[in-house]
C-alpha cells in the first residue's frame, strides 16, 4: 500500500505579492486561506473549491530586484499547472472580461478540452475536462 495522500498545493515562486494575490483571488477566484504575516506576507495559502495552492515571495524584501529577472520568468512556462474543469466554456466567458488575450479553449488530440492562459509570473495555467464526460 502507498502513502495516504489527501490532497496537494503547489508552491510558485512569485516576484509580485500584491499583483499575484490580485490576479489569483480577483481574477480567479480563489480565497487567501491563510499569510505568513497579516499585511506584506511574503507567503499565502489559497483555496477555491479544495484545489490548494501555496504562493511564495521569489526575494526576500531587502533583495528584490527593480524588475523581474526575464530568464527566470521564461523558465516558468515550463511550469504547468492543471485544473479540473468541468465547464471550460463557462470558464472562459467568466474570465474573458477579465483578462485580454485569452484565447478560446481548444479539444487536445487526447480528448481534453483545455482553456490556457498565464499567471502574472508566467506560469503556464491549464483549466481542462474531458471532451463528453459528465460535469461531475
Amino acid at each position: 500500500m502507498g502513502i495516504d495522500v489527501k490532497g496537494m498545493a503547489p508552491l510558485l515562486q512569485v516576484f509580485d505579492m500584491p499583483i499575484s494575490i490580485a490576479f489569483y483571488r480577483d481574477v480567479l477566484g480563489f480565497e487567501v486561506v491563510a499569510t505568513s504575516r497579516p499585511e506584506q506576507f511574503g507567503w499565502a495559502l489559497l483555496r477555491l473549491n479544495g484545489v490548494e495552492l501555496m504562493l511564495n515571495t521569489a526575494y526576500e524584501d531587502d533583495s528584490r530586484p527593480a524588475k523581474p529577472d526575464p530568464a527566470r520568468i521564461a523558465a516558468h512556462d515550463d511550469t504547468a499547472i492543471y485544473f479540473g474543469c468541468p465547464d471550460v466554456d463557462s470558464a472562459y466567458e467568466y474570465l474573458r472580461p477579465r483578462m485580454a488575450n485569452l484565447k478560446k479553449p481548444s479539444v487536445a488530440s487526447y480528448g481534453m478540452k483545455q482553456l490556457y492562459l498565464h499567471d502574472p509570473d508566467g506560469y503556464n495555467l491549464c483549466f481542462q475536462w474531458p471532451v463528453g464526460k459528465q460535469n461531475s
